[in-house]
């Protein structure tokens, strides 16, 4: 029985130690993860303060191209050269897609329903562009100046939508 009793002893004496290493080896892991934790919340802040500025530089060029894309802008800057209106309707949407491309790599910085939203503007303009100029009542490239400034008057332009969309997204990252 000795040996039993001894072996409760030294049990006894190792049960104690044995739970404290536990212990400490617990909160030595837990203190490792929230190191690590606090190291990732503090690069990711870093992070974002560099890429924040650059984020609302992309809206801010996104917003301007939506501006100058927005068919009033667009006819008061492309004026007609000739009278052919298929002439005209080709200068405007070269002109739209040229500013497109100028910004296309923005969509680095905005998610991708932002981007799809400003492809929407763009593609919105582009069509309605076309569905004017199919009318038989237009005839010159005038006309067809006119009546796209008239459906203005009646309805919201498609970029109006694309520009709320990026405030949308904006009041977001804040």
């Amino acid at each position: 029985m000795t040996t039993f009793t001894e072996l409760l002893n030294y049990l006894a004496y190792l049960l104690p130690a044995v739970i404290a290493g536990f212990i400490g080896v617990y909160f030595f892991k837990t203190y490792v993860e929230h190191q690590k934790e606090m190291q990732y919340l503090t690069l990711r802040k870093e992070n974002r303060s560099e890429v924040l500025p650059l984020r609302l530089q992309a809206f801010e060029r996104l917003v301007l191209f939506l501006e100058r894309i927005s068919p009033g802008q667009l006819l008061s800057r492309v004026k007609p050269i000739g009278d052919n209106k298929y002439d005209y309707e080709n200068l405007l949407i070269a002109s739209i897609e040229q500013e497109f491309e100028h910004n296309l790599v923005q969509q680095v910085y905005v998610s991708q329903k932002c981007w799809d939203a400003i492809k929407a503007s763009k593609n919105s303009t582009i069509s309605m562009i076309r569905r004017t100029n199919m009318s038989d009542k237009i005839t010159t490239a005038q006309k067809l100046r006119e009546e796209i400034l008239t459906d203005l008057l009646e309805k919201q332009s498609p970029s109006d939508t694309g520009i709320a969309f990026i405030k949308t997204e904006i009041k977001q990252l804040f």
